[in-house]
């Protein structure tokens, strides 16, 4: 994965040009990689199954401030096929790796698996399982860039009904934000496997008041590719997995 001989500005380069979200990355964060001196990669964590290999990488820069960034990459390929294409995702924040890595077909593998011939009770079986409500967590805030935070989840949202500027104008006043998952299932409708994962990104307005973006990251789609759709309230994002186990 390190070429001991690589420098530091190539290995930057290769890192970004093969990454397909490296564009999601925040500016600031570009700019401050612009005076990466010296860098370290290593193998942070690893699945590997008959349907799914998934590596994370840490790779930290030292910088000539004397300050240290690090970025997270995610590689992932369809399992031991041979030949199966490897996929390269990068983040700024461990916490995005993490949400990135439990997406992925595999990281569920412990979930049931509906049969082949999915019919109503069965959809009637994943409707109950995402109605049921999480047990209660205490919510801890992290003050971590949160204001890009948000932005970067409302602009990877696909669907039409996603939060509008109000809302974005809104979140522009974050200061700390907690990501909490509250559902993740695999089931099979139509022949086709689909993956559904709810994730609830809690914010901390500067007037201290408190406010949410409800994320939704499936494989419902034609091709099988991932799709994040984001919502204002839990019911609209709910009501939104259940649509989509019955089209696909």
């Amino acid at each position: 994965m390190s070429d001991p001989y690589e420098t530091t500005e190539h290995h930057l380069d290769r890192l970004l040009r093969r990454a397909l979200n490296s564009f999601d990355l925040p500016d600031s964060t570009v700019d401050r990689l612009g005076s990466a001196l010296a860098h370290s990669s290593s193998l942070y964590s690893s699945h590997h199954s008959a349907v799914l290999h998934r590596e994370t990488y840490r790779h930290t820069y030292l910088l000539a401030d004397g300050s240290a960034l690090s970025l997270w990459e995610l590689v992932h390929s369809g399992g031991r096929e041979a030949g199966a294409p490897r996929t390269h995702e990068v983040y700024d924040e461990e916490a995005d790796a993490h949400i990135a890595a439990s997406r992925l077909a595999g990281s569920l593998s412990d979930a049931p698996v509906f049969g082949e011939g999915a019919g109503p009770g069965d959809l009637e079986m994943l409707t109950v399982l995402m109605s049921a409500p999480p047990a209660p967590l205490p919510r801890s805030y992290a003050p971590d860039n949160s204001a890009d935070h948000a932005r970067r989840v409302l602009r990877r949202a696909e669907n039409r009904d996603r939060p509008g500027e109000r809302k974005a104008s809104l979140l522009r006043a974050a200061f700390a934000h907690h990501i909490t998952q509250i559902f993740g299932r695999q089931c099979r409708v139509d022949g086709q496997e689909a993956g559904f994962t709810l994730y609830e990104h809690a914010f901390l307005l500067l007037d201290g008041s408190e406010t949410s973006l409800w994320e939704v990251e499936h494989t419902a789609t034609p091709d099988g590719r991932h799709m994040c759709e984001v919502y204002e309230d839990e019911d609209a994002a709910r009501a939104a997995m259940e649509s989509r186990t019955r089209i696909c």
